[in-house]
């Protein structure tokens, strides 16, 4: 490792030094005690035809991860691990519903057995199911301990479910302590490997966060500057703020349009003089980062800045938090939670 690239170490791991919108954490408190604290149901962003050559899977799981449960698919429906499709990762610590394809056959998989998740629902499709082929994600949550005033909370609370919050990646993209970007950084990217993947990602998605923390201590996270390029809610549409577009600031507002910030990759940034110059000069203060990813080729893309907080309900027993919300997809429960609490999660072998 050279000195420079042991100079670039991204303290990936110091999630709670990155900046907040609301005003920093109210209190503490602790979730996933239990499986059952952290529910998540997956939304797919279509309907499946109920017909074709592929058998949607509907699954619950719990303490199991997906790609462990798409190799017990692809085991009992007798075909390779290639062939079973998902379209997002889920969390292993938890209790979560979402959607796997295998290709049809003569077995009918609401009788299969599987290790910690069964089989809620089977329809048919035309097509395998493709990553990234979801909206969002309904999430219900428990938060335990919690050390926080009834009244602030209500009023923060009801602040994240206006404004939202920033769209930081969770502290899990980058691994324990920062250590997918320290792998980035200090060795040789695999060529045809899934860690190519995670790690390249890692990469990325700390430049956006940092990107993302300098619009926040500027204030401009959830309104837009000239030459933003504002993306369509719910959409990966994008277009660029003039600088005389009255309106604009009002449908940011009411959260039709956000303002992104940059996945970095390979050529120029396509956002306005003023926007690129802040996205560049972050991206040089990470030359490692920046070279790794350009190297890889990967191709500029745009993210929110902003994350909306949609259908957000509370109710409050005692020392514990129940939430219910749901996020679009991409979205990060743990980075609604940061900017309301200082959280603790609890150990799990």
């Amino acid at each position: 490792m050279s000195v420079e690239e042991a100079s670039q170490q991204p303290p990936v791991f110091e999630d709670s030094k990155l900046p907040h919108a609301h005003g920093g954490p109210l209190g503490s408190g602790r979730i996933r005690v239990s499986q059952s604290d952290f529910r998540v149901e997956e939304q797919l962003s279509f309907e499946p035809d109920g017909e074709g050559g592929h058998c949607f899977l509907y699954v619950e799981k719990w303490g199991a991860n997906t790609p462990w449960v798409a190799g017990q698919l692809a085991r009992l429906a007798g075909v390779g691990k290639g062939d079973v499709g998902y379209a997002g990762l889920k969390d292993r610590h938890a209790v979560t519903r979402q959607w796997f394809s295998v290709p049809a056959g003569d077995q009918d998989p609401m009788s299969w057995s599987l290790e910690d998740a069964r089989v809620l629902k089977v329809v048919r499709h035309r097509k395998k199911l493709r990553t990234g082929s979801l909206s969002g994600n309904h999430f219900s949550l428990v938060v335990r301990d919690v050390e926080a005033g009834e009244d602030e909370l209500d009023r923060r609370l009801a602040v994240v479910a206006s404004l939202g919050v920033p769209n930081y990646y969770g502290p899990q993209r980058f691994g324990r302590d920062g250590d997918n970007v320290c792998r980035l950084l200090n060795g040789k990217l695999p060529r045809r490997n899934p860690l190519r993947g995670i790690l390249l990602s890692a990469g990325r998605s700390w430049l956006f966060n940092t990107i993302l923390a300098e619009r926040v201590e500027a204030d401009t996270w959830c309104r837009p500057v000239p030459g933003d390029l504002m993306i369509l809610d719910g959409s990966r549409s994008h277009f660029q703020a003039a600088s005389d577009d009255t309106a604009l600031a009002d449908r940011c507002r009411r959260g039709d349009v956000h303002p992104s910030g940059a996945l970095w990759g390979e050529g120029d940034s396509p956002a306005g003089e003023v926007v690129a110059q802040l996205e560049n000069a972050v991206a040089s203060r990470w030359p490692a980062v920046v070279a790794k990813l350009e190297t890889a080729r990967m191709k500029q893309d745009r993210r929110p800045l902003r994350l909306p907080v949609r259908e957000l309900q509370w109710t409050r027993d005692g020392e514990a938090l129940r939430l219910r919300f749901f996020l679009p997809a991409g979205g990060f429960a743990t980075t609604v939670l940061r900017e309301i609490f200082d959280i603790e999660e609890a150990e799990h072998d």
